[in-house]
């Protein structure tokens, strides 16, 4: 089976490319034609479906404030604190209720917990005075919220809402 794309080699920073202009950090980001794209995805969804994430949720809220929970942290730890946060607070209105001192009390044995506390609190508002608290399918929109970055919208885009997108996580 040959592979979907064929790889030059790296271009080294500063040097010539073949075609004499000089190389440069722009040629590492060039994207893959539409086609080839569509066809990893094709190929994704073959192989698995139905992708989930090991973190516990029960709706897009909660999906949402466990990856945030997830930074610099195990799934493993996330979930054992979300399983009882959960259980008091599965809407940005409940979680808002909490106070960040209040959110702080069930996350406290995540690393990062103060700042992560406040982020939670502040998405929570957000989500409540722009989009009636509900999290948006729109990645500009995901990644304008308080600790949620490129990999957070990807999850929450994938697993709550089904689009092709594809979160790494290193």
């Amino acid at each position: 089976m040959s592979p979907i794309i064929q790889r030059k080699a790296a271009p080294v920073h500063g040097c010539p490319r073949p075609d004499g202009e000089p190389a440069g950090s722009g040629d590492r980001a060039m994207a893959p034609p539409p086609e080839v794209v569509e066809e990893i995805f094709r190929r994704f969804a073959e192989r698995n479906p139905h992708p989930d994430t090991e973190l516990k949720y029960t709706n897009p809220y909660t999906l949402l404030v466990a990856v945030v929970l997830s930074a610099q942290a195990t799934d493993k730890g996330v979930n054992k604190a979300t399983e009882k946060l959960f259980k008091v607070a599965d809407t940005p209105e409940k979680m808002v209720a909490l106070g960040v001192d209040g959110i702080k009390r069930y996350i406290n044995t995540i690393g990062l917990y103060n700042s992560k506390a406040k982020n939670i609190y502040e998405l929570s508002k957000i989500l409540i005075e722009r989009y009636g608290g509900r999290v948006p399918a729109d990645r500009e929109a995901l990644e304008s919220l308080p600790g949620v970055g490129r990999k957070t919208a990807n999850v929450v885009l994938n697993t709550a809402f089904g689009q092709d997108t594809i979160a790494v996580d290193t």
